[in-house]
């Protein structure tokens, strides 16, 4: 009983941590999009922005063979020598970048990328060496240094922006030289602060090692892509789609789309917290791994759908915070924030693969709604038009949690609770509808909010009776 008292102990103990040492950052990031509506002039020059950003995120997996994702599970084994997963890492890192320079050609066919190609190669080389590190660091289980790294970075980014953008006028290009000089900074302090340098041996180059971490990141690769496919490909199509869409530029709705992130990244910032965490609890507890699934399943699903009916609540009057030009972005909050809480309930199925080493099963999920998101997209753009996006992307998002949760019963049998499962959808889906189809919304969807709050209430308030049950249980003594 004490020993499975410990593990909840662990991970909350964890997540704090990183809560709290983080919340500076996260809060720092959650800011940064508003003042970049003002710093980046329109909707134009922020959509072409954002498309930069997201070609970089596609060529950051592909570049770095998937690397990270081996770094941080090999290293958190205890019979693998910790210089060698530092050496294999670093070696495929600039492995890739070398074929990087090769497909020049190739790279310069992305949309918009011909006019800032050395700045978007070192986004990505930047953006690599720096996740190598701090994946490292999490392998060592370096937590304080991790929150401490994340402060620093956004801190740096934001001072970056105001020197490129605000400063300087820098626009696009600014924008690009702020991310990679930001990664930078985070690189050389946790090389030189967590002792990374001291793992540089070239000695230790460990072959079968590296073929094992290959092997595990590969598939890890065109899953990533698959990733892009769903959540950052809608700017792309958008694009392309949209011109003169309502009589603007298809750069325009890329910005606006892109300012519709905003809200939902309160749950993406959540889920990361929370993931750094639970991915140490998930490889490292052994002990009744169904049953500490299956309940922190079901609390961590309680919290974020309590989190998305708050966001859609409030998703058209914090729009306000945009520069005015901004505003109509609203509309695609709401199913945005279905997107993020599909992904970040994708990456908790995500653990399981990774506990059992089985990274294909990652592939097979990510791909098939990768090709069920062109499909709707397609479908969606020209039905309703950038709008349409949103709701292909969460039907793809949520293709890959039903596939992943019957394919993870192979592996680990978690109880998902189906029917309060749906419950809470349709109660949202109920929210959103209200929004975009009543002119007095703001009551039912209020009532719809209490609802679903009161239907989760019981499992967040267990789950802490179990953590603080004796400081809730506990008197106070008499004077």
């Amino acid at each position: 009983m004490a020993s499975s008292q410990k593990k909840y102990t662990t991970l909350v103990s964890n997540t704090l941590l990183f809560a709290i040492s983080n919340f500076s950052s996260k809060l720092l990031s959650f800011f940064i999009r508003p003042y970049l509506s003002y710093a980046l002039d329109s909707p134009d020059v922020m959509g072409v922005s954002s498309l930069l950003q997201q070609a970089t995120n596609l060529l950051i997996p592909v570049v770095s063979l998937g690397v990270a994702y081996a770094v941080i599970r090999f290293g958190l084994d205890k019979g693998v020598e910790k210089a060698s997963v530092f050496i294999n890492g670093a070696l495929s890192i600039f492995s890739g970048f070398a074929l990087l320079v090769l497909a020049l050609p190739l790279v310069r066919l992305i949309p918009n990328a011909a006019d800032y190609l050395p700045w978007l190669y070192l986004c990505v080389l930047a953006s690599c060496l720096r996740t190598l590190c701090t994946q490292f660091i999490r392998a060592r289980l370096l937590n304080r240094l991790v929150a401490i790294d994340g402060v620093l970075t956004t801190l740096s980014l934001l001072i970056y922006y105001l020197v490129f953008l605000s400063w300087l006028h820098l626009g696009a290009t600014g924008f690009l030289l702020a991310n990679a000089c930001a990664d930078l900074t985070s690189m050389v302090f946790v090389f030189l602060v967590g002792g990374c340098w001291r793992y540089c041996k070239p000695k230790a180059f460990d072959r079968h090692l590296w073929a094992e971490m290959l092997r595990y990141c590969l598939p890890m690769i065109p899953a990533s892509i698959s990733f892009w496919i769903i959540n950052a490909s809608d700017m792309f199509f958008v694009q392309a789609l949209c011109e003169d869409y309502g009589g603007r530029s298809g750069n325009y709705w890329v910005g606006l789309l892109s300012a519709g992130y905003f809200l939902p990244q309160v749950i993406t910032i959540m889920g990361s917290i929370f993931y750094e965490a639970w991915q140490l609890s998930a490889v490292t507890e052994e002990q009744d791994r169904e049953a500490f699934f299956s309940k922190i399943f079901r609390v961590y699903a309680s919290v974020l759908f309590c989190c998305v009916a708050g966001v859609v609540l409030l998703c058209r009057p914090m729009m306000h915070l945009f520069k005015a030009d901004y505003y109509d972005g609203w509309i695609f909050v709401p199913f945005l924030t279905l997107c993020s809480l599909c992904t970040c309930l994708n990456q908790f199925l995500n653990s399981v693969y990774v506990v059992y080493k089985r990274s294909s099963g990652s592939l097979y999920t990510m791909l098939a709604g990768a090709v069920l998101n062109v499909v709707l997209n397609l479908a969606f753009i020209a039905l309703w038009g950038p709008w349409g996006v949103a709701p292909a992307s969460f039907i793809s998002l949520l293709l890959v949690f039903v596939l992943r949760a019957y394919s993870t019963r192979g592996l680990l049998q978690i109880d998902f609770h189906p029917g309060w499962l749906a419950l809470n959808l349709a109660l949202v889906l109920g929210q959103i509808w209200c929004l975009m189809h009543l002119d007095s919304w703001v009551l039912p969807v209020l009532v719809l909010t209490v609802l679903v709050c009161a239907l989760n209430f019981r499992e967040i308030y267990s789950m802490l009776q179990k953590l603080l049950g004796k400081v809730l249980r506990r008197r106070p003594t008499k004077g």
